[in-house]
């Protein structure tokens, strides 16, 4: 078996147990880690594309979780829209508001473009505290459901599945097409990729759009897991926790990072009376991943995938024969 029929049998494998989850158990709380899991994913499959790609540091995607969750609280518990209509205005929003972001954050250099991130965060949280009459406030709101069949927590279980699966599928697609090649390029260096007609800017613009999409579906479903949100909800740690999932997971690679996510998400039920304690386990499994497998766990599965592929076919190596060369010479011009 080669590398590639290992992996997708892994692939395959995988999908299959996540899809019968429901069905394997009915513990409502492995069915809200599960769901809790892949919402978490939503959101970092997108900035994957921008820290793991692009190379760009964003710490502040907690604030564009936050607008989408608000965003499809009030639209649906409010003003009474179809719950899926307001999970997509939430995208919308979340990605017109990483556009505006975008825009001037450009511009700066990735330290200063990091910070402006956090900045921007705290902003939403302290915008979600001041303006108590839309948001409710330090009282929070009450998350509206979604109809039937997702009403339930096995439908929303997999309702949140096909969400996260789509996504994770435009990633893939995007990492694997010639954008992918260029968001590379741009990580390892703007001015060769500037070199080669790459448009830096555009680039960085789009992917910050994309990503700031998928955080605000995943800020929907995040509220409606939550089922009754305050700003204290979307607190920094979560900032922390997408950011150390990638780093974990490994820069270009999408395996990396979802495995990173799953190990992140059980580390506060793996230890749960340390819970207030999650942002020091977060940051010594940052330091260990960074001390000891500095590419993380994405170049050890492609290690690991490398060791079943068949062996490269050797190329004979030409070496000249002067003797046989000038006999090939003298016989030509007699």
């Amino acid at each position: 078996m080669n590398g590639r029929t290992l992996a997708l049998a892994a692939l395959l494998a995988f999908a299959a147990l996540a899809i019968a989850f429901p069905l394997l158990t009915d513990d409502r709380y492995l069915l809200r880690i599960g769901s809790m899991i892949f919402i978490y994913w939503t959101l970092i499959a997108g900035l994957n594309l921008l820290v793991g790609y692009t190379g760009l540091l964003s710490i502040g995607h907690v604030g564009l979780l936050a607008i989408g969750g608000y965003c499809f609280t009030i639209l649906a518990g409010r003003y009474g829209v179809d719950p899926f209509l307001a999970l997509a205005a939430g995208g919308g929003l979340s990605a017109l508001c990483g556009l505006l972001l975008g825009l001037p954050s450009f511009r700066l250099p990735g330290f200063y473009f990091a910070l402006a991130t956090i900045a921007f965060g705290l902003i939403v949280a302290e915008l979600a505290l001041a303006f108590s009459d839309v948001t409710g406030g330090t009282v929070g709101l009450a998350v509206p459901r979604f109809p039937d069949p997702v009403r339930s927590i096995a439908g929303q279980y997999w309702f949140v599945l096909a969400v996260s699966a789509a996504v994770t599928w435009l990633t893939w697609n995007l990492s694997r097409m010639m954008w992918g090649r260029s968001l590379i390029a741009i990580r390892d260096s703007d001015v060769a990729a500037r070199s080669v007609a790459v448009p830096v800017f555009r680039a960085k613009l789009l992917v910050f759009v994309f990503s700031g999409a998928a955080a605000g579906v995943a800020g929907g479903l995040f509220a409606r897991a939550q089922s009754h949100i305050t700003p204290e909800a979307f607190n920094f740690d979560l900032s922390l926790y997408f950011f150390v999932a990638i780093i974990i997971g490994g820069r270009g690679s999408i395996v990396g990072p979802f495995i990173g996510t799953v190990l992140l998400a059980l580390l506060p039920d793996l230890f749960g009376s340390l819970q207030r304690y999650t942002a020091f386990f977060y940051g010594a499994a940052l330091l260990a991943v960074v001390l000891t497998m500095p590419e993380g766990v994405g170049a050890l599965i492609r290690g690991a995938v490398d060791r079943f592929r068949p062996a490269p076919l050797g190329h004979g190596v030409l070496r000249p024969d002067p003797a046989a060369l000038t006999e090939a010479i003298k016989g030509g011009s007699r």
